[in-house]
Parts: structure tokens; sequence; C-alpha cells
């Protein structure tokens, strides 16, 4: 497979994914605004380098300073119209750079809009309430131009979702029944919205200020260096030379690689890449391929360490470590892979589909030769988590060790000088991240810093040590990452406004009644139906609750991504489901899951569309495998809901509830893709078929009982199937 030996190009990937994934279709531009955007970017990117290593800035002050570079930049980065985007940039009076005179006024008034609140902080504890002409004015102002910049980097949903929102604040009083409020007026609007930080400057915006953008950076940082190379080849190496071998690279490596990215679509691109066409090659239907590869990537959102923007959002809103959150998702990630391995092992079998041979696979030694220092970073980042130190310090510290290991190690030949500097200037990133240096700790930490840098310009100059990237690659790698931050950055301001008429009318609390409500009738009429003692009326009102969050967060991901759905959904439906006794913990990750489960559900699933452009497959087809393929994720949710103990952190954690769920979740998810697949040893029959899938949900159920009754439904195919496979195998055997 030499997609898998070859190494990742860089642009190529960049390409692949501004051509599948809206939030990357960047404006063509030209100089001077070439240069303009690109060091507005390094220096947004640099600001999150330098508060996450010494320190945030006031909290108003640092989400309006990154918020005006987010907001401002996009009209400068995005176009109006998709075809605007498509046309070559040109430099004239009207369009300085390829931007269009207007977007540079846009972009200006926007950030102006956003910098006039931490210009009037100090006065804005007498004016929350009772806002002046010029308040509103410049809230109008950034309302409608975040409105816009929005829907250039996201497109229409999200914000016509904040239109309808703000719709119902202000004409409260026309809505019927429970749903009637007061209503609130323009200048009531912006006062709440633009003011308070309930509305636009809200925990959303602070939280991709403080944690989102710097894991972004990191997870560039570390695929530039070739961490994601690294991780690829090791995926090869453990799955590749076995039945269907390119489709289980495709499990792991995403799988590996959803460490450092949180993207769906940038998993799918940079590992489908390598694997698609290698799945392709060896017999797999294209739609398969590119389902395999875009149900593998939507794990990205949920493996740990790194995870989705949505996870860092939950430390704020459950007021827990992240290693909580960590531990939390250990167990569910390995069960939505596991589950996307077992169906592309049983396809493999049923059509004999080869692995990789020797000339195919990577040499994983060499590999490992050339690479191995490109792990330090991980290691450290992992290391501060688990210390129990902020997550942005955990980024600036992998940040900064990507850095040195780019710079500093090569590939091969390195020399005592090499290693002596990277040594040396990891025991500075120790010191700057691991001791106490007091009250002028600030002050401290930039002169080591400095001279740390002092240090690596004498190596670089005098001594002439070179490294694996040059220093252009690094600043590259700045203003990548700010341009990937833009969009999630966009959508978590506009978030902000649907949290803000949720906390002003109280909607959210009517919500849950009406969902409890609903749920309770329907658990009534099911119970009726039901013989006595095998459900309760209150097990049936949880489950059908969570049918109907779950089907309105899938719903509502087809427009929106996971980071907006996840907060949309933590406030209007999370609480129904700590009303009916879900630990909260359990309730943001059931939310979370069904959030990240649209990615690959049509009508809109980006990842499953872009694999499919690079499979040159059906785009809705390829979903629809997909879903199948990621069947496990709609299930485990339900269990852990059901079982806490999955989850390892949650409250009333027992080992025994514990063993029981996840050897029966694993038995159930193997016949289940047994099911889906038609094969197990041999091909399964039909009536085998649905009794495997009747003994899959009784196994994946928690409780000792129910899946010891599944696996007794199950053994009946085990035994013909065993049989048949035995019959088979003679039969091969046998002399002609």
């Amino acid at each position: 497979m030499t997609e898998t030996v070859a190494t990742l190009d860089e642009k190529k990937l960049q390409e692949l994914e501004e051509k599948f994934d809206p939030e990357m279709r960047f404006r063509p531009t030209v100089p001077p605004a070439l240069q303009i955007i690109k060091w507005l970017l390094i220096i947004l990117s640099c600001f999150h380098f330098y508060t996450a290593g010494f320190g945030l800035l006031r909290e108003t002050t640092h989400r309006g300073v990154h918020l005006a570079f987010v907001l401002g930049l996009i009209f400068l980065v995005f176009s109006a119209t998709k075809k605007s985007h498509e046309q070559p940039a040109r430099n004239t009076w009207l369009s300085p750079g390829g931007v269009p005179l207007v977007d540079w006024l846009l972009g200006l008034a926007c950030a102006a809009s956003v910098l006039y609140i931490p210009y009037v902080f100090d006065d804005l504890a007498f004016r929350v309430g009772n806002p002046d002409t010029s308040d509103v004015v410049m809230g109008s102002i950034l309302f409608i131009t975040l409105l816009e910049a929005t829907r250039r980097s996201m497109g229409w949903p999200l914000p016509l979702i904040a239109i309808g929102f703000t719709a119902y604040a202000m004409l409260g009083p026309y809505f019927p029944g429970l749903l009637k409020h007061a209503g609130a007026n323009w200048s009531q609007m912006i006062n709440h919205q633009y003011l308070t930080s309930q509305g636009i400057y809200g925990v959303a915006v602070g939280v991709v200020a403080t944690y989102v953008f710097h894991f972004v950076l990191f997870g560039v940082m570390a695929t530039r260096v070739g961490l994601g190379q690294l991780f690829l080849d090791i995926a090869a190496s453990i799955a590749g030379r076995f039945a269907g071998g390119p489709a289980k690279v495709s499990v792991f490596g995403s799988a590996m690689f959803g460490m450092l990215s949180g993207s769906s679509v940038a998993n799918a691109v940079t590992v489908g890449s390598l694997t698609i066409p290698a799945m392709i090659r060896v017999g797999y239907k294209r739609e398969f391929a590119g389902a395999v590869e875009a149900a593998s990537s939507t794990g990205g959102q949920i493996t740990p360490p790194v995870l989705g923007a949505a996870a860092f959002l939950m430390i704020e809103f459950l007021n827990v470590p992240y290693q909580t959150i960590i531990m939390a998702a250990v167990i569910p990630a390995f069960m939505h892979f596991f589950g996307v391995f077992m169906q592309v092992h049983f396809e493999a079998k049923r059509y004999g589909l080869r692995g990789l041979t020797d000339e195919e696979m990577p040499k994983l030694r060499e590999s490992l030769r050339m690479r191995w220092p490109t792990l330090i970073p991980l290691f450290l980042l992992i290391a501060i988590l688990v210390s129990g130190r902020t997550p942005y310090l955990a980024a600036f510290t992998g940040i900064t060790s990507c850095a040195i290991v780019g710079l500093v190690t090569k590939t091969s030949g390195n020399d005592a000088r090499n290693w002596t500097l990277m040594v040396v200037l990891h025991a500075m990133l120790g010191v700057l991240c691991f001791a106490n240096l007091g009250q002028q700790s600030e002050w401290i930490k930039l002169g080591i810093f400095a001279a740390g840098v002092v240090i690596a310009l004498v190596a670089w100059r005098v001594f002439g040590v070179t490294g694996r990237i040059r220093h252009g690659v690094l600043v590259e790698a700045f203003e990548t990452g700010a341009k990937y931050a833009l969009a999630v950055g966009a959508a978590a301001a506009t978030v902000g406004i649907v949290i803000g008429v949720v906390t002003l009318t109280g909607v959210g609390f009517k919500i849950s009644f009406i969902i409890t409500g609903w749920a309770t009738a329907i658990a009534g009429v099911v119970s009726s139906v039901v013989p006595e003692g095998i459900v309760t009326l209150k097990g049936l009102t949880l489950f059908a609750a969570l049918v109907m969050t779950g089907m309105v967060c899938i719903l509502m991901g087809c427009g929106i991504p996971t980071t907006a759905n996840y907060i949309i959904m933590v406030t209007v439906a999370a609480p129904t489901l700590v009303q009916l006794g879900v630990e909260p913990l359990v309730a943001h990750f059931f939310v979370f899951y069904y959030g990240v489960l649209a990615d690959i559900t049509p009508p809109v699933a980006l990842a499953a569309y872009a694999a499919a452009g690079m499979a040159g497959s059906d785009p809705f087809k390829t979903g629809n495998m997909a879903f199948r393929l990621g069947l496990a994720k709609v299930l485990v949710p339900f269990v852990f809901v059901f079982s806490p103990s999955l989850l390892l952190v949650a409250k009333g954690f027992t080992w025994y509830d514990f063993s029981v769920t996840f050897i029966g979740c694993i038995l159930g998810i193997t016949v289940l893709a047994a099911a889906l697949s038609k094969f197990f040893l041999v091909e399964l029959k039909r009536w085998e078929q649905v009794l495997c899938v009747a003994a899959a949900l009784l196994l994946i159920a928690p409780g000792l009982v129910v899946t010891i009754i599944g696996a007794l439904m199950a053994l009946p195919v085990l035994l013909r199937q065993l049989a048949a496979w035995k019959l088979a195998k003679a039969s091969t055997a046998a002399p002609a």
C-alpha cells in the first residue's frame, strides 16, 4: 500500500478539507490582503499561545480580543457567496487584495463593536439593565455582523436558529399556552445579549478562547512534525496484514489520529486520503470504503485526550476536572471503534478480502527510528492533564514541545548537539510548567522562555543545528491553526444568542416540562400493553425522553456543528434528563454523543460526504452505510444512561456493574456486527440475522439476567455456524 507508506502531503490535505468542509473554504487572496490576513492569523495564534503559558487576561478583555480577531478575520477569509469564492482574486480599488471593500469595513465594524465592551468595562456594571444609545447601536452592529460571519463560515442553519430564538424572545406574548411569555423589546435584547455574560460573551466563547483554540493549534503542530504519519504507520503495522487490512488500518489510524484532531472531517480527509484508495484496491466497494473512514473518523471527537470542542465545554457546564471527562470518554470511545472494527472484519471474511503484503506494509522499525521524538509532545500533554493543571497549560506545553522537536530533531542523522539541545529546551519547558515560581511567576516564565529562544537561535546560527521542519513550517502551522479555529469561534458566539434567549425567557424549563409530559404519556401507553413487571413506568418514561432527545440531537446536527449542537441541547434538553434522575455527567455525554452522530447521519453528513468524495461513491449511500457501521455509537449512550458505571467516573460506580455491562456490550456489539454484515463464521441465514439482532439488544442492555437471556438466544446461531464452518472446512480440505 504505497499510500500508507507515503508521507502526508499537507498542501494536498488542506485542499481536500477545503473541498469537502464548508468551514475550510477560504477565499483566494493576493497582496496586500494576503500578507495582512496571514499576519493577523499568526498574531491571533501568538495571543492564545502567550496567554495559555503566561496567564489569561481579565475575562471580558480576553474574550473580547479573541472574538474581535475571529469575527473580523472571517469577513476577510470567507467570501459572501460560494460563487465569489470560486473566482480568482484580483487586486482593484474596490477589492484590495481580492477582498471587497465592504468586507474590510464589515470586519472593522464587527471588531470595533466587540472591543467596545472591554473598553467600557469599568462602567459596565452601571449600564447593565439600562443601556444607552451607543450601547444599543454597537450591540446591534455586533448582532447583525455576527450572524453574517456565522453564515459565511458555516452556512445558514445556525444563524436561522439564532434568529428564530430571537423572534421567540421578542414575540413572546403571541405564543400559545406554556410557551407564552412577557416578551422583550430590542433594547432589552441587546442589553442581555451584549452587556451581560449570559449571551454573546458567554461560556461558549470563553471555552473556545481558553481551551479549544489551543488544542486545534496543537493538532496542527503535531501533524506538521510527523506524529500523524507515525500513528498511521503503527496502525498499518498492527492491523494491515490481516483480512481486509486497509479497512482495519483505517479504524486504528482514525482512532489514533483522533487523539490529535477533534474534527471528524479533518480526520476523514487525513487518514482517508491514504486508506480509502487501498481499501478499494483490495476489493471493498466504494461506498463501504468511504463509510468505514467516515464512521471511524467521527470517533475523533470522542477519543481522549484531545476530544472535540464540546468536551471542554463540559468542564465549564459541569465544573469538573478535565481528567474526569477523559476517563468517562475512554470506554464509550472504545465501544465505537470496536463496533466499526467488527463489521469491517466480518465484511472482509465474507468476501475473502486480503490484507496487505509485506511490500505494501510500512517498515515500523524505520518509522519509529525516524519519528519517535514526535511522541514527546503528546506524552507531555497527557502528563500535564493528569497532573491536574489546566488544559490550556497542557496545550501550551504540547505546542512548545512540538516546536522544539520539529526544529531541533532530524528524521535521521541526529548528533550530540541535537539531543543536548532538545533535552535542555525540554528541561526549561518543564520548569515553566511544573515549578512554583511565586508571585512574579509570569515575568520569570517570560525570562525562561526568552532564554530558551535565545539558546535555540544561537544553536541554529552558530552550531548549524537543523530539524525535521523549517521555521517557515512553524509559522504556517500558526496561520493554519488560527484559520481552522475561526468557524468554531463564530459558532460559539452565535450559540451564545440562543443561550441568552433561554436565560432571558426561561424557555428551557418549559421545553423540559413539555418533553417530560410527552415521555410520560408515551410510557403510559406502552406500559398498558406490556405485561406488568417487565418494565417500570419510570424506566419507560426515561427511555422515551432519551429517544426524543437523541432524535432532536441528530436533526439539529444535520445543519450545525457538534459544538453548537451540544450547547443548545445541553441548554434545553439535558435538564429534562437530569429531572428524570440521570446524573448530569451522564446526561451531558448522552447529548454529546448524539451530536457527534450527526456527522454520519444523512441528509447532511459532512464526514461521510468528505469520505465519499475521496472514494468516488454516492454520498447518500455512503452516509447510510456509515450510520450502519456506527450503530454502536447509537446504542452505547442508552447503555451508560441505564448503567452509568460504563463511564468509570460516574456516581455509583461498581466493578460488578461495569464488568457485566462491559462484557455484555462486547458480546452484543459482536453479534450485532455479524447480523448487519450477514456473516459470522459462514454466511448467516435470514432467521439467524433476526435472532442475532434480538440477542444483541438484550446483550447490550444492562443487567446480568438480560445479558444471559441474550447469550442463550445467540447460542443456536453459534452452534449452527460452527457446524456449517466445520463442514465447509472439511469439504475444502477433501481431495478433488
